[in-house]
């Protein structure tokens, strides 16, 4: 957990969800995106969920519903009085996290206030012109394309079967309803490879009639990698998230009810 309540009020509270293609990752590898959601003034709560092979689809997903709805359940102690429910997470736990989102619309529980996805892995085709420019350019450098294989042997180990690629909670990215979604911020870098699916999921929420903020961080370099870092030093891009999260958070705020007319008066 990170971040502290605000005393006589309420923090957003997040679920949050580390990256790692699938089949690698921890807590520590959360830790970047963690410490600046809290420091944009939410409590996050940051799962360890289980990863593949050992636990393909539908387990890690499974046991992030779960856990969003202790947190949810749990909202008063953990964040305060009020408290409103997000979920967040970086490159599969991108994945993750809209796949929980599209899970609690359809459970009708718990309601959400909002999603937050950075460089969300949403593509398992992993044929993208992003990916693409990203693998040529890495090979024209010298550097092996370990980008791609990564994402292709991740979605591999992580879909059970190719009737999986099908499904709304393994494949939010083609989800074929997407109405009634929580609100949506999606960030992504200039070279990030997973940079077009992130902005075409974007694009079909808004289409859907979800409220969604898409911004592209010029100083964001090295995402989805980037984020996957331990937080030892503070990123160049820190100041940028940390405005994208604070400004989500006020925008998602309900709006206060009119007062009834003649409340108020003698």
């Amino acid at each position: 957990m990170y971040g502290k309540r605000v005393p006589g009020g309420a923090a957003p509270l997040v679920v949050h969800f580390h990256g790692g293609a699938f089949v690698a990752g921890g807590l520590d590898n959360g830790s970047t995106v963690a410490r600046l959601l809290a420091a944009a003034g939410a409590v996050v709560v940051s799962v360890a969920y289980p990863l593949a092979p050992a636990h393909p689809f539908p387990e890690g997903v499974e046991a992030g519903y779960e856990v969003l709805a202790w947190v949810h359940k749990h909202r008063v102690r953990l964040a305060g009085q009020g408290a409103r429910v997000f979920l967040a997470g970086e490159e599969a736990g991108g994945n993750m996290a809209a796949a929980v989102a599209v899970m609690s619309r359809d459970r009708a529980h718990p309601p959400l206030a909002g999603q937050i996805l950075l460089s969300p892995m949403l593509d398992p085709c992993v044929g993208t012109a992003s990916l693409r420019a990203a693998a040529a350019e890495r090979l024209a450098t010298g550097c092996m394309d370990a980008n791609a294989c990564k994402f292709v042997d991740g979605w591999h180990q992580y879909l059970r079967c190719p009737m999986d690629a099908e499904h709304p909670y393994a494949v939010p990215g083609i989800a074929r309803r997407l109405v009634g979604l929580a609100p949506t911020l999606v960030l992504s870098g200039a070279d990030d490879p997973l940079r077009d699916e992130a902005h075409a999921y974007a694009e079909r929420l808004r289409s859907a009639g979800i409220a969604v903020t898409y911004h592209l961080l010029p100083n964001a370099q090295g995402w989805p990698d980037a984020l996957l870092l331990p937080a030892n030093s503070e990123c160049a891009c820190a100041s940028a998230v940390q405005q994208q999260f604070r400004a989500f958070f006020d925008a998602t705020r309900p709006a206060l009810k009119p007062a009834a007319d003649g409340a108020g008066s003698c």
